[in-house]
C-alpha cells in the first residue's frame, strides 16, 4: 500500500496557537519527515476559510504551497486534495501546474474536483453555481488541461469555458503530463468523469462505501471503454493512533479541546464525532488490520491526517513504525 501524508496548512484548524512566522517552518518541517520516508507524496487542501466554521485562522493557499514545496523537497511527490475547478481558470491552472512541476523535477500530481464550500465561493466572489455547472466546468477544464499538457496548445469553445490556441511551454516534465486525481463520490457525473479522464480516484473510504464507489467507477469504465484496473483508488482517512486504547482516548480528548476555542458546542461534537468514529482509529494493530480490509477491496492509496501534527509527531512516527510495515507491497 501506498501512503500520503496531510501536511496542515491551517484549513483544518491545524496551526492555531503558532506564531504565523512560523507556520511555513512548520509546514516545511513536517514535508521534510515524510521526504525521509515512508510517504510517497504530500498533500494540502485548495480552500480560503476554516472548517468545520469560518474563522479568522490562517488559511494557506494551495498552489502556493506547492511551489514552495517544489523547491524545498527533491523526493516526495506533490498533491493537493483536491483543487477546485471553478477557483482559477483552467488554462492558467495548468500553466501553473507544469512551472511547479518544473521546479519540482517531475513530482506534481493535479488533485481536481468541482467544488462545495459554498461559504468561501460566494465571500471570494465566485457565486455558487449548481451542482451541474460545476461539474460541467471540471469536465471541460480537465480536457482543457489535459490538451495543455499532451500538444503545448489547446483550443475549447465550450458551455463553461472558451480557449483558443492558448501556448503551454514549457510542458510538465512528466510523461503524458501530470497525473489526474479526480476527487469525489458523486455517482453519475463525477465518477463518470473520473472513468474518462481519471490516473487515480479519492472516494468514501469505510470499506462498505468504498466497495459500492469502486463498483459504480467499474460500471462506467466499462460503458466508456476504459481500463477500471488502470485506475489507482485512494481515500483520505483521520488517523488517531495510540500504542494503547487509552491512548487512543487521550488523543481523541486532545484533539476535542484543540477544537473547542474555535466553533460552537454542536458543530464541536459533530467535528468530535468525525474524528472518533473513522476507520483509523485504534492502536498499531487495529488499524492495520483495517488496511488490510481496505486493500482487499482495491484502496491501494491511502491519504492520511494526523490532527495533531504541527505540535506533536508521535502519532506519525506510531504509524510508520508500526502500521507501515505490516502494509509493505
Amino acid at each position: 500500500m501506498r501512503f500520503g501524508l496531510f501536511v496542515p496548512q491551517g484549513w483544518r484548524l491545524d496551526l492555531t496557537g503558532i506564531d504565523p512566522a512560523e507556520h511555513w517552518n512548520t509546514m516545511l518541517g513536517l514535508a521534510r519527515v515524510a521526504e525521509a520516508g515512508p510517504f510517497e507524496s504530500i498533500w494540502v487542501y485548495d480552500h480560503f476559510h476554516t472548517v468545520p466554521v469560518p474563522t479568522d485562522e490562517a488559511v494557506h493557499e494551495a498552489w502556493s504551497l506547492m511551489a514552495a514545496f517544489a523547491a524545498a523537497t527533491s523526493r516526495v511527490r506533490l498533491g493537493q486534495m483536491c483543487t477546485c475547478m471553478s477557483y482559477r481558470n483552467p488554462a492558467y491552472l495548468a500553466k501553473v501546474a507544469a512551472t511547479t512541476d518544473v521546479i519540482s523535477g517531475g513530482r506534481v500530481e493535479m488533485g481536481i474536483g468541482a467544488g462545495w464550500y459554498e461559504h468561501e465561493w460566494r465571500a471570494y466572489g465566485y457565486g455558487f453555481p449548481s451542482a451541474g455547472e460545476r461539474l460541467g466546468r471540471l469536465d471541460e477544464g480537465v480536457r482543457i488541461m489535459r490538451q495543455l499538457w499532451a500538444e503545448g496548445r489547446a483550443s475549447l469553445d465550450g458551455k463553461h469555458y472558451q480557449v483558443d490556441g492558448a501556448i503551454l511551454r514549457p510542458l510538465p516534465l512528466q510523461d503524458g503530463g501530470i497525473p489526474l486525481w479526480i476527487a469525489g463520490s458523486g455517482e453519475k457525473k463525477t465518477l463518470r468523469i473520473a472513468a474518462r479522464y481519471a490516473n487515480y480516484t479519492n472516494f468514501a473510504g469505510t470499506p462498505a462505501d468504498f466497495k459500492h464507489k469502486s463498483e459504480v467507477l467499474a460500471g462506467h469504465c466499462a460503458d466508456l471503454g476504459t481500463d477500471f484496473d488502470a485506475i489507482v483508488r485512494s481515500a483520505n482517512y483521520n488517523v488517531v493512533i495510540g500504542e494503547t486504547e487509552r491512548d487512543v482516548r487521550d488523543r481523541l480528548e486532545w484533539i476535542r479541546s484543540h477544537y473547542e476555542p474555535h466553533v460552537p458546542a454542536e458543530v464541536l461534537e459533530q467535528a468530535y464525532r468525525n474524528f472518533s468514529t473513522g476507520p483509523l482509529v485504534g492502536t498499531p494493530e487495529q488499524i492495520a488490520e483495517r488496511l488490510t480490509e481496505l486493500r482487499g477491496l482495491g484502496m491501494t492509496y491511502a491519504i492520511l491526517y494526523f490532527a495533531e501534527a504541527a505540535y506533536d509527531r508521535s502519532g506519525i512516527d506510531l504509524f510508520t513504525r508500526k502500521v507501515t510495515p505490516a502494509l509493505a507491497d
